[in-house]
Parts: C-alpha cells; sequence; structure tokens
C-alpha cells in the first residue's frame, strides 16, 4: 500500500475541509452582522443565535487549520521504519477470523477513511482508545481493543 498516497489524500481532505468550514463561518458572520438581522425586540434572537453559529464555525476552523498543520509537522518528521508502532505508521492487523484491517495512525483527523490501492484505511490518533492501543506495538504483537464493553484482538501483522 502506498503510503504517500495516503497521506497526500488526507491532505486534500483537510483542506476541503477546511474550505468549507471557512465558507460556513462567513455565511454565519454575515448572517450575524447583516443589518438586516438587528433585533426589533427582547424576543428577537436571531442576531444572536447567528453569532454562537459564527463563534462556534470559526473554532471549527481553527481546529481545520491545526489539524493540516499536524499532518505538515508529520510530513517533515515522518518516522523511519522501525519496528514499533509510531504516529505516522500505516498498520496492517489481523483479527481472529482472518479479516484485514489497515490503520493509519494519525496525529489528527480520526475518523477519516479512506480507499487506497482498493484497500480501506481508516485514522485513528494517540488519544484514542484504539491508537492508544496500538502505541509501541510490534509485528505478530496482539492488540486489544476495549470499545464500549467489548474487546476485540487484533494481531499485528506489518507497519509501514
Amino acid at each position: 500500500m502506498n503510503k504517500q498516497a495516503l497521506l497526500e489524500r488526507i491532505q486534500a481532505q483537510l483542506e476541503q475541509t477546511l474550505q468549507i468550514a471557512t465558507e460556513a463561518a462567513m455565511r454565519a458572520y454575515n448572517t450575524a452582522t447583516d443589518d438586516e438581522n438587528v433585533a426589533e425586540n427582547k424576543y428577537d434572537t436571531f442576531a444572536l443565535e447567528a453569532s454562537y453559529l459564527a463563534h462556534g464555525q470559526a473554532l471549527r476552523v481553527t481546529e481545520c487549520k491545526a489539524d493540516i498543520s499536524a499532518y505538515q509537522q508529520l510530513l517533515a518528521t515522518m518516522p523511519i521504519q522501525q519496528d514499533t508502532v509510531v504516529v505516522g505508521h500505516l498498520v496492517c492487523l489481523e483479527d481472529h477470523d482472518g479479516n484485514v484491517k489497515r490503520v493509519f495512525l494519525g496525529p489528527a483527523a480520526g475518523g477519516l477513511k479512506f480507499i487506497i490501492d482498493g484497500q480501506d484505511v481508516i485514522i485513528v490518533t494517540p488519544t484514542s482508545p484504539f491508537g492508544e492501543a496500538l502505541l509501541g506495538r510490534e509485528i505478530d504483537e496482539e492488540v486489544d481493543i476495549h470499545i464500549g464493553g467489548n474487546v476485540i484482538w487484533f494481531d499485528v501483522i506489518s507497519i509501514a
């Protein structure tokens, strides 16, 4: 599997998410500051609600920029191939039924899913239960993932 292609797709997705968030923030700001939306009485809260929305959207833009920055830093300091899982590694796992799962341990944007070379890849972060369980694991080591009340067991079959 091509890790460089995955990183390019992640960057493109994060840029697209930033663009959408920025446009939403501008729409909310324009709505909140529009002269036509000035409150006519104490019960008219449309502009106030729009300002709350604009603030939330601005926070989302900040989060998107932080995600992009985290991946730019990762690209600049990409881990050299090693035997233990660290942030920046693509990990191939196999459950006890023989099902293969590919996971990229990224610095941010957990939950994003991609199809690279016809294979599903999901991003997990070190702060997630899945990512935390993967950190420091080695090939042929068993990983137990606790999600809710369930425990799922995987074997690490490759690290790239």
